[in-house]
């Protein structure tokens, strides 16, 4: 694998397809940056029309998954809060499949679903160390795209199970291949991006167009599967060089939307931390993190 090679732009024919993106009024944010160098778009409240979004889904017969780990005693922490708040925001009015990993099915709690939602749990391994259970999620959602959510969906969301949905969070941030703007880095130069420094991680990069946040990605069922496979083969080539990367998964996931660009950017209001306060570009906040309790939740802190 080359650690340096060149950056694929998005090619004309997936532009074509992201029809609803048209009625996008990128101008209407002065305040933000609202498209990339390789014309994706970056999407801020006020420049969309969520009934445009939303009928052209509806009549495309869009379905989508979202799987979430919550393993340990990130289960009894989080995971109702998480639940029960994507019943009321989460791509309401499409229908909507859960994917719950744990090791503790027993102990997810009962949820009453709205029409066209259903969940399923399925059961992971644990492990003493989080960082393990960060990186080999990978490998989870890949399969379990090509074993059962490629049959079922349209386009598949994967997320942290620590963060509670707290406004819409709606069909307009469906595409091909979604990324998410990192809340602490997003107005923040280059120079101060955690990228994997070290050059003998598949990770390894030495500049990139944005600092993305793994807590939030997504796309079509194809392209999520090479996100996740991608990511993990980087993961087992830097186990046999006896390296890690610096964030795990993230770091991988950072080096793949270097080489393979997303067709859609999430803002960080999809994701927000309320420690960082109010920003005057931050009009609504769709996504909040959940109050972190490393001491008590990771095991090998």
């Amino acid at each position: 694998m080359s650690f340096l090679a060149e950056p694929k732009v998005i090619d004309s024919e997936k532009r074509d397809q992201l029809d609803a993106d048209i009625t996008l009024h990128l101008w209407s944010r002065t305040d933000v940056q609202t498209h990339t160098s390789w014309g994706a778009p970056i999407m801020w409240d006020g420049m969309f029309q969520a009934d445009l979004y939303d009928l052209k889904h509806e009549t495309d017969k869009s379905s989508v998954a979202l799987t979430v780990f919550a393993v340990g005693r990130y289960l009894d922490a989080y995971l109702g809060a998480f639940l029960n708040s994507a019943e009321q925001h989460f791509m309401v009015g499409l229908p909507v499949k859960y994917y719950i990993f744990t090791d503790l099915p027993e102990k997810v709690p009962s949820l009453q679903l709205g029409p066209q939602r259903s969940l399923e749990v399925i059961r992971v391994q644990g492990h003493s160390r989080w960082q393990d259970i960060s990186m080999t999620r990978m490998k989870t959602i890949a399969d379990t795209i090509e074993s059962d959510i490629r049959h079922h969906s349209t386009h598949v969301f994967c997320m942290d199970v620590d963060q509670v949905f707290a406004w819409r969070f709606g069909s307009e941030a469906l595409s091909d291949s979604v990324a998410l703007l990192h809340a602490y880095y997003y107005n923040s130069p280059k120079e101060m991006f955690t990228y994997d420094r070290n050059p003998k991680s598949c990770a390894f990069m030495l500049t990139g167009d944005f600092y993305y946040h793994a807590a939030v990605f997504g796309g079509s069922c194809t392209s999520v599967k090479a996100i996740a496979e991608a990511c993990f083969r980087g993961i087992l080539q830097d186990k046999d060089s006896g390296v890690e990367a610096l964030w795990h998964d993230e770091s991988h996931l950072n080096k793949y939307f270097w080489l393979h660009r997303p067709s859609k950017v999430l803002s960080p209001e999809y994701c927000w931390d309320p420690v960082l306060g109010q920003r005057q570009e931050i009009h609504v906040t769709r996504i909040r993190w959940a109050p972190k309790q490393y001491q008590a939740l990771r095991p090998n802190v």
